[in-house]
């Protein structure tokens, strides 16, 4: 729990939290978690949360020209530092929330697996078929993969068979759909569709941790908001978030 957050919730508790909707801004691969944890939030509170989901570069860009976002959840640290750099978190709420990994994932229920390594062929693997994934320069799920293919020594080979996408589930469903054969998505993206299989997961080492931060916005933390970050860290929310694939522990 940030310790920072804790304190602005006790010396807010005093004044009476009024009932109010709450836009909370979060990266694609968020929605099925915070559609349910949305649910039971309004369940047990006065509020109402108005959710917007997107790639983080979008999201970030629609804060930066005055989108009404209260809360914003990135799936990478560089989107959440554009911002901080002008001026538009408040940033003793900032905190990572949570953890995830990127994993290959074939179309269908039961591909086989692929041995991730240096000496794959995934061009000869892929023939004429495409490999999906988000955008490679301005996505976090896209930039990743990237990384993890250049590690790999991978990316050269595949560059002219990837298909690119707005965010994560968009690269999710044309492998789900068959319109691409293999795609990089998160892992918490693949546990939400069964119609693909995971046919391998990039080691830690092959791209930098994935890490999702969060923070009110600018002139934002408010009790309102306070509570809702708040119920974020909580041990109930957590639940959830593990349930859909992932980790509270950067060790994870």
């Amino acid at each position: 729990m940030n310790m920072r957050l804790l304190a602005l919730s006790f010396a807010l508790l005093a004044t009476p939290l009024r009932a109010d909707d709450i836009t909370i801004f979060a990266a694609a691969s968020l929605k099925n978690a915070m559609d349910e944890i949305a649910l039971r939030f309004e369940s047990e509170t006065d509020h109402s949360l108005i959710t917007s989901f997107a790639g983080s570069s979008v999201l970030a860009l629609q804060i930066e020209h005055g989108a009404p976002a209260d809360i914003f959840i990135s799936a990478n640290q560089n989107w959440m530092d554009y911002l901080k750099k002008q001026d538009l978190i408040a940033n003793e709420t900032r905190s990572v929330l949570l953890t995830n990994r990127i994993v290959l994932v074939a179309h269908g229920a039961e591909a086989e697996h692929v041995d991730l390594s240096p000496d794959l062929d995934l061009s000869a693997l892929l023939g004429t078929n495409r490999l999906s994934m988000a955008l490679v320069n301005a996505v976090p799920v896209g930039m990743y993969g990237k990384s993890a293919l250049e590690y790999l020594g991978l990316w050269e080979q595949i560059k002219p068979q990837v298909v690119q996408t707005d965010n994560a589930r968009a690269a999710l469903a044309l492998v789900s759909l068959g319109e691409a054969q293999f795609g990089i998505v998160y892992a918490t993206d693949a546990i939400a569709d069964p119609g693909v299989t995971v046919a391998a997961t990039f080691s830690k080492e092959s791209h930098q941790p994935i890490l999702y931060p969060v923070a009110a916005m600018a002139g934002r933390a408010n009790p309102d908001t306070l509570q809702l970050l708040t119920y974020l860290h909580s041990n109930e929310a957590g639940e959830i978030f593990k349930r859909h694939g992932f980790s509270q522990s950067v060790e994870d």
